[in-house]
This record gives C-alpha cells, sequence and structure tokens, in this order.
C-alpha cells in the first residue's frame, strides 16, 4: 500500500468480508440447506447410463432410487446439526454499528461521533429495506415462496433468524 486511499480500500474490503459478505453466505444456509432433499451433502451413487440395472429403477421408482443415493438418515442428523449451529445467533452477539454501552475503543471524540452516524445509517438502511419488502408493488423481490430477502439486514435476535450482521471485527 502506497497511500490512505489504498489503506482505507484494503480496510473496506476485509470488513465487507468479514462482515456481510460472510453474513449473505452464511446465516442463509439453513433455510434451503435445511431441507436435505434440496441440498443432499454426498451421494452414494453415480449417475445411472442408459441400459443399466441402476439406470431401470430410476425409470421405474424415481423417488425410491433418489431416496437410495442421497445422504443416509444419520450423516443427514449431523449435517443439520451443524449448519443449525452456524446459522444460529449467539444470544451475546454484537452486530455491526453497535457496541457495548460503556465499551469504549477510543476516547477521541471524531471517531466515536462518526461510529455512531454508522450506527444511525445501517438502522435507516434496514428500515427501508424492511419498507421495500412490505411494497406490495415490489411482491416480485421474493418469489412464490413468500419469504423476504433478510440476510443483510444489520440487526438481528438470537437464533436461527437468517438476518444480521455480526461485528466480526474488534478494534
Amino acid at each position: 500500500m502506497q497511500n490512505r486511499v489504498e489503506l482505507i480500500e484494503a480496510c473496506a474490503i476485509l470488513i465487507w468480508i468479514a462482515s456481510a459478505l460472510h453474513a449473505a453466505v452464511n446465516f442463509g444456509q439453513y433455510p434451503y440447506g435445511g431441507y436435505i432433499l434440496n441440498r443432499p451433502t454426498k451421494s452414494r451413487r453415480l449417475m445411472p447410463e442408459k441400459g443399466s440395472a441402476e439406470y431401470d429403477e430410476v425409470s421405474k421408482n424415481f423417488q425410491k432410487a433418489y431416496l437410495k443415493t442421497i445422504t443416509p438418515k444419520n450423516d443427514a442428523l449431523t449435517d443439520l446439526t451443524i449448519l443449525e449451529v452456524l446459522s444460529r445467533h449467539a444470544s451475546d452477539e454484537q452486530y455491526l454499528g453497535q457496541r457495548n454501552e460503556g465499551e469504549l475503543w477510543t476516547s477521541d471524540s471524531l471517531p466515536l461521533e462518526s461510529f455512531k452516524r454508522f450506527g444511525r445509517k445501517l438502522a435507516e438502511i434496514e428500515q427501508k429495506l424492511i419498507g421495500r419488502n412490505n411494497d406490495e408493488s415490489l411482491r416480485n423481490r421474493y418469489g412464490p415462496v413468500k419469504m423476504p430477502y433478510t440476510l443483510l439486514y444489520p440487526s438481528s435476535e438470537e437464533g436461527l433468524t437468517c438476518r444480521g450482521i455480526p461485528n466480526s471485527i474488534s478494534i
């Protein structure tokens, strides 16, 4: 890095990767992957070739053949447990733009005020996202399952919420 602009860009990339990108990839896994038929974690058979006994089995009863192929029950339960644990927020989690009361990371008023403005801006963004998700004219934003996109809402509650950007970077 040769100057302040490059430092700012590198910091912004690191913050994006460690916070919002990670949240978008991680906390949305369970609603899709939690139904093992959507995302089996292993296949115990190769794709059948035309003319083989396996191909005939698929042709006669594809559901039975599919269930013989996907992740076995005990492995699926292990996978689901791990997926759920990774997708949950902890009770003491802090989110992007938040700090515990009284937890000072600097005594300089300028960065403290900037951090407060950042937190307020994130709260405004979340309200805009909520408004868009509730706007009847934007129904196509969440498709036929009627599940609004919440992964990048800055805040969350404890548990499996499919939302919230943890404050992964501590200063």
